[in-house]
């Protein structure tokens, strides 16, 4: 994927309509298009969009990456982290090793398994030693 230096948010949204289109209405391809294009726009109208730039353009780093913000031993040391109201959603720590993010459910903030991009490489290379 190329990166595109300034781009302009209402010419994509403009190109993603011509293509989507193209596509039966209530199509899964049309449908992909349009949630694409409400993403686009999402930025702009929290006025995040300089966030999003800036965001966008950090994914082309090759330094980029996901980083976990705590590591815990154990899960009991994570879940009295959890509890202690310092955790924000979408959060990535690792627990026991195990990269996991912090996400609101109902009532409360919980973790749900997510790999950390070195996790997935190292359970590449266990699977390639066997």
């Amino acid at each position: 994927m190329p990166y595109i230096e300034d781009f302009d948010v209402d010419e994509i949204v403009s190109a993603l309509n011509s293509i989507s289109d193209k596509h039966e209405e209530g199509s899964r391809e049309r449908d992909v298009i349009e949630l694409a294009q409400i993403a686009l726009l999402f930025p702009r109208h929290i006025r995040k969009e300089e966030e999003f730039r800036k965001y966008y353009k950090r994914t082309f780093n090759p330094w980029f990456e996901i980083k976990a913000s705590h590591e815990f031993a154990t899960r009991e040391e994570a879940d009295k982290w959890l509890a202690s109201g310092e955790a924000l959603d979408a959060e990535r720590v690792k627990i026991a090793g195990q990269g996991f993010m912090v996400v609101r459910i109902p009532g409360r903030l919980t973790f749900m398994n997510a790999p950390l991009p070195g996790d997935l490489e190292e359970n590449e290379s266990e699977t390639d030693a066997e």
